[in-house]
């Protein structure tokens, strides 16, 4: 299977890209496979999701070594579209998706893991942007995401230099939440996915589509959704028990 999907604890579910001889590199069934991956982890009731890659390499974007796809302009739009709901699905999935990078998360494969809410880096992590390079272009709503999150003096160089850059860089930019050790980015990532799986749920469900839709709120919109989210929370009932429970600790 080009992309495998496990329940590795109750809440958690881990979306595995699976063709490490490619460095995980993006094709039709790949993206399928991920697809899949989502529509598994909500009909398991998963609340959080590890998105990873086994191998060297998170992924390396588009395979370029695929022979050429014979289409119409409609089918690689079609085709381009299908390719973006990864973005849509990460971005749309009630829960924080996390991803563990390791190696090469080049092109669309950098962008998958930008769509994430959180990123945890391997030291040996390599991102970049090489579209432009190779004649093509960006397609899953990096063109918003990368000047939200370096501003777009910042975008436009890694954008249209696409230039490779190291963990540690990607750290400093706003890219990456944590970098680990060579290796260890897997654990990581489950250890901050089995803590936020352990959290009320509506109340992080709640605090993810907040931050992502006041990224394009107006500050009376973020102030009227935040009492609408806050009133979400009380019919939950979650903040007494959570209360009790912090007060305990």
């Amino acid at each position: 299977m080009t992309v495998e999907y496990s329940s590795p604890a109750e809440g958690l579910g881990c979306i595995r890209l699976n063709r490490p001889r490619r460095l995980n590199a993006v094709t039709p069934e790949l993206i399928d496979g991920i697809l899949d991956g989502f529509d598994r982890a909500d009909a398991d009731g998963v609340r959080v999701i590890v998105l990873a890659g086994n191998g060297t390499a998170f992924c390396a974007g588009w395979d370029l070594k695929e022979p050429p796809i014979e289409e119409t302009r409609d089918e690689a739009r079609a085709r381009l579209q299908r390719l973006q709901d990864v973005t849509r699905r990460t971005m749309s999935f009630p829960g924080p998706v996390i991803a563990a990078v390791q190696g090469y998360a080049l092109g669309a494969g950098a962008e998958f893991a930008l769509g994430c809410d959180l990123v945890i880096a391997s030291q040996d992590a390599i991102f970049g942007f090489p579209e432009v390079d190779v004649g093509l272009s960006g397609t899953n709503a990096i063109s918003a995401l990368l000047p939200r999150m370096v501003g777009i003096m910042r975008a436009k160089e890694l954008a249209l230099l696409g230039e490779r850059f190291d963990a540690d860089r990607a750290f400093d930019l706003g890219l990456v939440t944590r970098v680990v050790p060579m290796g260890a980015h897997e654990n990581a990532a489950f250890h901050i996915a089995g803590e936020l799986a352990a959290k009320p749920p509506v109340a992080l469900r709640l605090a993810k589509r907040l931050l992502d839709e006041g990224m394009q709120s107006t500050v009376s919109q973020a102030l009227d959704a935040e009492v609408d989210a806050a009133l979400d929370t009380l019919d939950s009932g979650e903040n007494a028990a959570a209360a009790e429970s912090f007060r305990s600790r």
